[in-house]
């Protein structure tokens, strides 16, 4: 019996593996992903199956899409289109390594992330700046530092920058006035 099911999975693992690699036929596609992949329609059966379903998934999204949204997700694509082949290279390596670290991991960075955009310009600015100041093997320093801190310890050093902080507008407010 057990050999049974073991044979039934092999074979609904190749015919899905076999049906993956065929791809989407253009006919499959609704009339609003045919519109969306237009462009793609001439040379559709020369793209390999994975990038047929790339693209057949990409054009659902869009199709989800607000037009707000659309609005920015062109803007997004002309940024990257825009940028230097060796810049778009390290962002997708940074990516890569991105996606290899554990959840918690990920989780942290993207905490951290959201910590810096929700700073102002000014101060992300200012945050910048004091990083750029930093020599290379201080800043290598700073990321190690942080890296093996405890989640404890990393909130204990957001309050006392966020002290700062406070206590740096409260000096620029009493200097304006």
């Amino acid at each position: 019996m057990k050999a049974r099911w073991t044979l039934i999975a092999a074979a609904l693992f190749a015919f899905a593996t076999v049906h993956a690699d065929e791809g989407v036929t253009w006919s499959s596609l609704s009339a609003e992903q045919q519109e969306v992949l237009g462009r793609f329609a001439d040379n559709w059966d020369s793209l390999d199956g994975e990038r047929q379903q790339r693209l057949a998934t990409g054009a659902d999204r869009w199709l989800g899409m607000s037009p707000e949204q659309r609005q920015q997700a062109q803007t997004r694509f002309a940024r990257w289109r825009d940028l230097a082949p060796e810049r778009r290279e390290r962002i997708r390596e940074q990516w890569q390594y991105y996606r290899s670290l554990p959840p918690d991991e990920q989780q942290r960075i993207r905490e951290s992330f959201q910590r810096f955009r929700n700073l102002s310009p000014e101060q992300r600015q200012e945050l910048r700046d004091r990083f750029g100041r930093l020599t290379p093997e201080q800043r290598r320093e700073l990321r190690d530092r942080v890296r093996n801190m405890t989640p404890e310890q990393r909130r204990e050093m957001r309050d006392r920058m966020r002290d700062r902080q406070r206590q740096q507008q409260r000096r620029d407010g009493a200097r304006r006035r």
